[in-house]
């Protein structure tokens, strides 16, 4: 890499390979009424990740832009609390 390069992030990819780890993550997960409720949360803030980076990548100006990256920044962090919240105590795999 060069002195002035910034390195590349493929976010979009990369979100949407976190919403499909998640999916396969929920997939097996002990089936309670709570890692159901939690698990439904958690797959739909993942994706909101992913979906409003393609958003703001489209955006009509800086300002839209930012307001989008800041919805991301709020879904992964959305994420992150479902993640906290689900049961794995069954499985070490999964904790």
């Amino acid at each position: 890499m060069m002195f002035n390069e910034r390195p590349i992030y493929d976010l979009e990819e990369r979100t949407t390979k976190f919403a499909k780890q998640v999916r396969l993550f929920v997939r097996k997960l002990k089936v309670s009424l709570a890692n159901r409720e939690d698990g439904k949360q958690l797959i739909r803030s993942s994706g909101s990740v992913g979906a409003n980076y393609i958003e703001a990548n489209e955006s009509v100006g800086t300002k839209d832009e930012i307001f989008r990256i800041k919805i991301c920044r709020k879904e992964a962090k959305e994420s992150r609390y479902w993640l906290v919240l689900i049961d794995c105590s069954n499985s070490v795999e999964l904790e």
